[in-house]
């Protein structure tokens, strides 16, 4: 596979093919401590898995859970 053909997604993807959940856990983790905004892609593509697999109650658990945890003024 040419990884350099690839969109940002699917080199994400691929990227974490055959991931256990402790490697998912490791790269979400070292995502956010990083503090660097080039990672924020990756976590969206996670989030985006994540997403795509959850029930409606789940998803509306996250929504609130994000919803709650906004800053109430900009």
């Amino acid at each position: 596979m040419n990884i350099a053909a690839l969109n940002l997604r699917q080199a994400i993807m691929y990227k974490m093919q055959g991931s256990s959940a402790n490697d998912v856990q490791e790269t979400i983790t070292d995502a956010i401590a990083s503090g660097q905004e080039k990672t924020l892609p990756g976590l969206g593509v996670l989030f985006e898995v994540l997403w795509q697999n959850s029930d409606q109650a789940t998803r509306q658990s996250m929504v609130q859970t994000i919803a709650d945890h906004l800053p109430k003024q900009a």
